[in-house]
């Protein structure tokens, strides 16, 4: 579909940021790490083997787990009140307001417009050895698929699943993630792009490329 480019832009030109919400993974006793306004890191390194800053700490039944950020940006709405406090699973401690930069806006506008395949649960995913081959032999023309094309490998408690693209035929034309990376259900991982839309979607990035800095 077509999208008002023009309200978009002026929507993330007003509020450049995305919230991303933290919660206890389970039961325990809390215990902050961090303060309001604080400035936190996400994983680094070439293979994001280095943790990203601690945020708390949660104990249950002796055991400690530390929970570090995913995201850069800076904690807000941080629960003080409920340090030292025994709390459920799910239960909302803080967010971590990320500001965005052009890419990361090209790619969420361009969701409103590509046909995106969603992550089915939280795993390890790899693209098919057959779509990496086709994208090796022909990076700038992208790689066509259709409905029911292996294009992803699922990997989950040491088991693989292959998962086949079920929806409009046309060209991979984005990548949400890095061959191996644990992505949480329901984030994107493929972005396809229709044939009739691929120089509506290029005149889309030109633009924002052309007025983002303005």
């Amino acid at each position: 579909m077509d999208i008002n480019l023009n309200d978009l832009l002026r929507r993330y030109r007003s509020h450049p940021f995305e919230d991303y919400p933290v919660e206890t993974p389970h039961t325990g006793i809390v215990s902050f790490k961090v303060r309001e306004g604080q400035t936190v890191k996400g994983p680094s390194g070439e293979w994001l083997h280095r943790p990203g800053t601690l945020l708390y700490v949660i104990e249950r039944e002796r055991n400690v787990k530390r929970v570090t950020a995913l995201w850069n940006g800076q904690v807000s709405g941080i629960r003080l009140d409920l340090e030292g406090r025994f709390v459920e699973a799910g239960e909302l401690l803080l967010s971590i307001r990320h500001q965005l930069d052009k890419e990361e806006i090209i790619d969420r506008i361009l969701t409103r417009v590509l046909y995106i395949l969603p992550a089915p649960q939280r795993a390890r995913y790899f693209l098919a050895p057959e779509i990496s081959a086709k994208m090796e032999k022909q990076p700038e023309r992208g790689v066509p698929v259709e409905s029911g094309d292996e294009v992803l490998i699922m990997s989950l408690m040491k088991r693989d699943t292959v998962i086949s693209y079920e929806g409009v035929p046309g060209t991979l034309y984005k990548i949400y993630f890095k061959s191996g990376d644990m992505v949480e259900q329901g984030s994107p991982l493929l972005g396809i792009c229709p044939p009739d839309k691929l120089q509506y979607v290029r005149k889309v990035i030109q633009r924002i490329h052309a007025e983002w800095e303005k």
